[in-house]
């Protein structure tokens, strides 16, 4: 690389995460700028990778167009990243505006806008639950009148399970509708079918996946009354019906939105009443809540990482080699402690590769070449924190 100048990379994000892609993409013998929040300031970042930050107070667009402008007159940049799903697409606009190449809008939407998500796999022949968008009156009506409740109410740019409700009949949704008032277009009801809930994480290049991973969120055993509970999950066992399913739909998916390079957390449901597999919703970027750690522990391929490593490459018009792969199986299971430090002393298993670091949390990764063994570990250290750790917040304010 020594003949060529280094490469200008600008990280975008307003969370405080990505430091396993700055240090790989500093690595690979790039510049790399940060872009975030001024508030997020004095968090840990890996600072001896990267070159200079810029903050900002509150996100303005054109405020942020127009700083950057300014910094392009003296650093050549040459690749926007977006590291959260919240700023996709503000770097897509800031992607058009200077002409850079990547994801631009339209592309985007498919990863951030579930209404957008829905009808382009929908026109690509991709299984999704029965939605309608919240625009016509008369269609709305003809939805509830053929698809039986209930249904979920969904912000269409909201990640994850943010904001999301269930609604039990038409005339509790139009109560909602008159609640929403002129913010109804950002939304969209789909038919509510109970089921397991998986993810596919993967990695991108040349339109292609070349690595995936998928998981199944597991059912907590017990239920908190006022929200809280136990985050788990666990990869599938290799080569299942199931894991080969599940990794033949998240290709069909990135194929139809577009999706050339990088990385993507991608979910699904199975059907609890006919087994059929749906498309739930994407992002391009690199999954949360630790599930990176947990996919890195069964495969050894950190996805931040390579992720850094493919945007490198692509830019450079290198061939990309993805690491030799694990086949082993992992499980994460994180909850709130009634204790700031919590001692997880007593979980003394062999299988136990990371454990949790943050204050008033619990959490644990097992990684084992059996996958009934993860889900054994998983289920023994779910009663125990249950009785012994567990804390829960209320739940949170179900007001439009």
């Amino acid at each position: 690389m020594s003949n060529k100048r280094p490469l200008n990379f600008l990280c975008v994000t307003t969370y405080h995460k990505g430091a396993d892609f700055i240090k790989s993409c500093k690595a690979e013998g790039n510049n790399v700028y940060l872009l975030t929040k001024k508030q997020l300031e004095h968090e840990v970042w890996p600072w001896e990778a990267i070159d200079d930050v810029f903050y900002v107070e509150n996100w303005n667009q054109s405020d942020v167009t127009k700083g950057i402008a300014y910094k392009f007159r003296t650093i050549k940049f040459d690749r926007f990243v977006a590291l959260d799903d919240f700023d996709v697409e503000k770097v897509a606009l800031l992607r058009e505006h200077f002409r850079m190449p990547g994801m631009g809008r339209t592309t985007s939407h498919y990863f951030r806008d579930k209404l957008a998500m829905r009808t382009k796999a929908l026109a690509e022949g991709i299984n999704v639950p029965e939605f309608t968008a919240l625009f016509h009156d008369v269609d709305i009506n003809a939805y509830t009148d053929r698809v039986s409740p209930p249904w979920l109410l969904k912000p269409r740019l909201e990640a994850s399970a943010t904001g999301i409700r269930k609604v039990n009949n038409k005339e509790e949704l139009w109560q909602i509708i008159d609640v929403l008032k002129d913010e109804r277009d950002n939304y969209l009801i789909e038919k509510f079918a109970p089921g397991d809930v998986y993810h596919v994480d993967s990695l991108i290049v040349d339109s292609k996946v070349i690595f995936s991973r998928a998981s199944k969120y597991l059912d907590t055993p017990f239920e908190v009354a006022h929200g809280g509970g136990v985050f788990r999950s666990a990869t599938c066992e290799i080569g299942s019906k199931i894991d080969k399913a599940l990794n033949k739909m998240n290709a069909e998916v990135m194929k139809a939105f577009g999706m050339q390079f990088g990385a993507s957390h991608t979910e699904f449901i199975a059907s609890k009443e006919t087994g059929e597999l749906f498309f739930l919703e994407t992002s391009s970027r690199v999954g949360g809540a630790n599930l990176a750690e947990m996919v890195e522990f069964a495969s050894g391929i950190n996805l931040w990482g390579e992720w850094a490593r493919i945007e490198s490459a692509t830019l450079r018009k290198e061939t990309y080699k993805l690491p030799k792969v694990k086949n082993q199986h992992a499980g994460i299971v994180v909850s709130l402690s009634k204790f700031e430090h919590p001692d997880t002393s007593s979980f003394n298993d062999p299988e136990i590769v990371w454990r949790m670091d943050k204050k008033w949390h619990i959490g644990m990764i097992v990684v084992s070449d059996s996958s009934d063994r993860v889900m054994e570990l998983l289920d023994s250290y779910t009663q125990r924190i249950a009785t012994d750790f567990h804390a829960s917040i209320p739940a949170p304010d179900k007001s439009l």
